[in-house]
C-alpha cells in the first residue's frame, strides 16, 4: 500500500518556470517604490512586527497555502521589484525566492535583500543526523554500586557530531565554546568496563550530568536534562566541568578528578553549514530570534531613519519568542514521554533537538515523498510500543486545511489504540480560520504547537 502525502494539492498559484519569469521585467520606477515583500508566512509576520507602521510588509504567498514547493505567479516578480524590501531564506528548497533576490541584488539598486539565513551557519543541522551517537543501550542489568566506566564519548546534542571523549581518566576535546548569552547542548554514550552501552534518560536508569568541579559558576549556568547537559553562556569565563553519571539521585560516576574545560566566548568563529542542510530554521524560537535582528537590521538599512523603532520593536517581539521558548521547556518537564508519531514530513527536527523529545514521521524533509507499507507498519508499531493517544498531523497536507486530515492519520486510528488527532502546523503558512483569529507564528506556536505536543507526550 502507498498513500501519497499530498495527493492532488496544488502547489501554488502559477506553475510557471523560473526560467520564463527571469529577464522579463522593465525598469521599475524606484522613485515610488515602497513597501516590502517576505517570502513567506513566518518571514512575513516577523517583518510586520519589527516594521510596525513604517514599512508595509506583504506576504508572497497566499492565506491557506504553504512556502514549501510553491511556484510564484507570472507577475510577483515585477511586483516585487517595485518594492523597497524582499525577505527570503537563501535555500534551495525556496529556489524561486533565490532566483528572484539574485536579480535584485544585481539589477535594482533601490532595493534591499534580506537573506534571513545569513549568520546562521553554526544553527544549522542536517538532515541527516545518524552517528554513533545513536547507539543503542544494552539491555544489561547494570549494579550501580559497581559500575566502571571506561569511555565516554560526547557528542553535540542537536547535531550528533562527535565533540570530545574520555578515556579512562584521560580527555580528548571536549565541550565546545559556549557563546554569549547561547547555550551548547551535550549528550553522550557512557559505557562501562565490558563495552555495554549505559541507558541514559530521565525514564532510564541513568541521567548524564555535570557540575562545576571547583565551585564556580560565573557566566556558565549548568542544567542536566536526563540525556543531556545545557550549557549557557552568561558572561566570558573558563570554568572547569565534571561529568556525571546519577542514578536513583546519588552520582554514582563523576570526572571531578580530571575535568574538561568550558569557555564562554563573545562569538563563535563561523564555520561551514552543513552539506544539504535542513532549511526549517523558523521552526526554532530560539534561532527565530536571531532571523529577527537580521530583520531589523535589513529594514534599518533601507531605513535608516527610523532604526530606533526597527531595534525596539524587534526587542519586543523577541521577548515574546523568548517566552515561546519557555513554554517548550516546561512542556517537556511535566511530558509524561518523549516520543511522538507525526503523519507528516519531516520538519521539526530543529524543535526536537532543542528541547529533547522525538517526531516519528514516516519521511523525509519532503511534504511530496510517498508512504509506504513499510513505513505505516513502521508507525503502528511506534504507537503500540509508546502507548500514544494522539496523532500529530500537517493541516497543510490535507485537501482543507481547517476541515480535513491526512490519510496516514485515519490509518493509524483504525489500527492502534490510539483515539483521536492534533494538528502540528510547521509554520510555513496560515488557514483561512487562524488568519481571521490575528494568528501570527507566536499565536500559532501557543495556540496550536504546544496544546497539540501536550496531548501526543501527555503534558496535559
Amino acid at each position: 500500500m502507498n498513500l501519497s502525502r499530498r495527493g492532488l494539492l496544488q502547489k501554488g498559484a502559477g506553475a510557471v518556470t523560473l526560467a520564463a519569469v527571469a529577464g522579463c521585467l522593465s525598469e521599475p520606477n524606484s522613485t515610488n517604490a515602497e513597501g516590502g515583500y517576505a517570502a513567506f508566512f513566518p518571514l512575513w509576520d516577523w517583518s510586520r512586527q519589527v516594521s510596525g507602521n513604517e514599512i508595509a510588509i506583504e506576504n508572497a504567498i497566499g492565506t491557506g497555502q504553504m512556502g514549501h514547493g510553491w511556484e510564484p505567479p507570472s507577475d510577483l516578480q515585477r511586483d516585487i521589484a517595485e518594492s523597497e524590501v524582499f525577505v527570503y531564506l537563501d535555500t534551495e528548497q525556496f529556489a524561486w525566492a533565490q532566483e528572484f533576490a539574485r536579480t535584485f541584488e544585481q539589477e535594482y539598486d533601490h532595493m534591499t535583500v534580506i537573506d534571513c539565513m545569513d549568520g546562521l551557519e553554526n544553527h544549522l543541522l542536517g538532515t541527516e543526523n545518524d552517528t554513533d551517537v545513536d547507539s543503542e543501550p544494552s539491555d544489561h542489568d547494570f549494579d550501580p554500586e559497581t559500575l566502571e566506566i571506561t569511555n565516554a564519548t560526547l557528542y553535540d546534542y542537536r547535531t550528533g557530531e562527535e565533540v570530545g571523549s574520555w578515556h579512562n581518566g584521560h580527555w580528548h576535546g571536549g565541550v565546545p565554546d559556549v557563546p554569549l548569552d547561547d547555550e551548547v547542548a551535550i549528550t553522550a554514550v557512557v559505557e562501562d568496563s565490558e563495552g555495554r552501552v549505559l541507558p541514559l534518560g530521565s525514564d532510564e536508569q541513568f541521567q548524564f550530568a555535570a557540575a562545576f568541579a571547583n565551585g564556580e559558576d560565573d557566566g556558565l549556568e549548568i542544567e542536566s536534562r536526563g540525556d543531556h547537559v545545557v550549557f549557557s553562556g552568561t558572561d566570558t569565563t573558563q570554568v572547569a566541568v565534571a561529568l556525571e553519571l546519577v542514578a536513583n539521585g546519588d552520582v554514582v560516576w563523576e570526572t571531578n578528578e580530571k575535568p574538561t574545560t568550558v569557555t564562554v566566548v563573545e562569538e563563535l568563529e563561523e564555520t561551514d553549514a552543513p552539506e544539504n542542510a535542513d532549511p526549517h530554521v523558523w521552526i526554532d524560537p530560539v534561532i527565530a530570534q536571531d532571523i529577527v535582528e537580521t530583520i531589523a537590521e535589513g529594514l534599518a538599512e533601507a531605513d535608516p531613519d527610523n532604526t530606533e523603532t526597527y531595534e525596539e520593536n524587534a526587542a519586543n517581539y523577541i521577548t515574546d519568542l523568548e517566552a515561546v521558548d519557555e513554554q517548550f521547556h516546561e512542556l517537556v518537564e511535566t511530558a509524561d514521554r518523549t516520543v511522538a508519531v507525526f503523519a507528516g514530513h519531516d520538519s521539526y527536527q530543529y524543535i526536537e533537538r532543542r528541547y529533547g523529545f522525538e517526531l516519528h514521521t514516516p519521511a523525509g524533509i519532503s511534504p511530496d515523498d510517498v508512504q509506504s507499507s513499510e513505513d505505516i507498519t513502521e508507525m503502528i508499531s511506534l504507537v503500540e510500543e509508546h502507548d500514544i493517544d494522539t496523532i500529530l498531523y500537517d493541516p497543510f497536507e490535507t485537501q482543507d486545511p481547517g476541515e480535513d486530515v491526512p490519510d496516514m492519520v485515519d490509518v493509524l486510528l483504525d489500527e492502534t489504540d490510539a483515539t483521536d488527532s492534533a494538528p502540528l502546523t510547521p509554520l510555513e503558512g496560515n488557514t483561512e480560520e487562524w488568519d481571521e483569529a490575528g494568528y501570527g507564528w507566536v499565536e500559532q506556536m501557543e495556540s496550536v504547537n504546544i496544546p497539540s505536543l501536550r496531548r501526543a507526550l501527555g503534558a496535559e
